[in-house]
């Protein structure tokens, strides 16, 4: 399996446990606040990683290749702008799940889909390939169907679409930055850095308090597996995968949303929601045929 093939698998595995959260934190977001919520949150993927960080440390003399140091400040200058990006998203995710529907939050996030594209081809002048252009319009049309469920917009989806925003900037800065640094520590300083981000939010509401017993068990679900492990493979998967295409895989998390929302919370969709379903595959296949351009960063050696 080539590099390439690997980073989509990855992504891919990324992208179906991002679409398990919205039922949980629209679950979650009626007895903790946004600022709460991304906290804890954050705090239990912090924790889960420090075994990792303990045995990257032991292994570090022995390692072939070590990037950067963790004491580099670059790599804690590009973690916390990777953070900044992670808890705009994040948080106005979060915020938009208190008032619309989880399918009607993934299509708003989807459309990072058309954003990351558009992004690189004003920001750095790129030119996309047929294949990848004619599936961006079929991605979108597919969300559409699958995730729109009519009726007037209310401030969740206004929320929602800048989520779709912040997303799409962390995509492409995550693509720029990936190769900088070790794929471990660079996610830990992430995650690290939304914590320290959220808890001043948090601070900034008031005291803070600890989340009742109920929200325990799916705050440890968000922060171990759809935060903590995540985030290390989509650093992992972006270093092989550009943002262009990353984008189109991610398209698939409203089919896997729209699942997880039916089992957990009931919600529903009908045959217009499983022909955009079927639009998403095709546009996804069709990305990955595309020969897709790919920014070459190259790694840089940090004392």
């Amino acid at each position: 399996m080539s590099a390439r093939a690997r980073g989509a698998l990855l992504l891919i595995v990324v992208t179906c446990l991002w679409g398990s959260t919205f039922a949980v934190v629209k679950t979650l977001g009626q007895v903790l606040p946004a600022a709460d919520l991304i906290f804890w949150r954050f705090l239990i993927a912090s924790v889960a990683l420090l075994p990792l960080v303990a045995w990257s440390r032991r292994g570090a003399g022995r390692a072939a290749r070590v990037p950067d140091g963790w004491r580099s400040r670059s790599l804690w200058r590009d973690g916390f702008l990777l953070g900044a990006w992670l808890i705009a998203g994040y948080g106005t995710q979060t915020i938009a799940l208190q008032s619309t529907t989880a399918n009607r939050a993934a299509f708003f996030t989807a459309l990072s889909v058309v954003l990351v594209p558009l992004w690189l081809v004003v920001a750095q002048r790129r030119r996309m390939p047929a294949l990848l252009w004619g599936a961006l319009p079929l991605a979108v049309a597919g969300l559409a169907l699958l995730s729109w469920e009519g009726g007037a917009l209310v401030v969740g989806d206004l929320w929602a679409l800048a989520c779709a925003v912040t997303y799409a900037g962390f995509i492409v800065t995550l693509e720029r930055l990936a190769d900088r640094h070790g794929a471990l520590p660079f996610t830990v300083t992430q995650v690290l850095s939304v914590t320290a981000l959220a808890l001043l939010w948090m601070l900034l509401g008031g005291a803070p308090a600890l989340p009742p017993a109920p929200a325990w068990a799916p705050l440890l679900y968000l922060g171990v597996a759809a935060t903590a492990l995540t985030t290390l493979l989509q650093t992992i998967g972006q270093r092989s995968v550009s943002a262009a295409e990353a984008s189109l895989i991610y398209a698939l998390e409203p089919v896997t949303a729209t699942a997880f929302s039916f089992l957990l919370i009931g919600e529903q969709v009908g045959l217009r929601g499983a022909l955009g379903g079927a639009l998403v595959v095709v546009a996804t296949v069709l990305s990955q045929r595309a020969d897709a351009p790919h920014a070459e960063t190259p790694a840089v050696q940090v004392e």
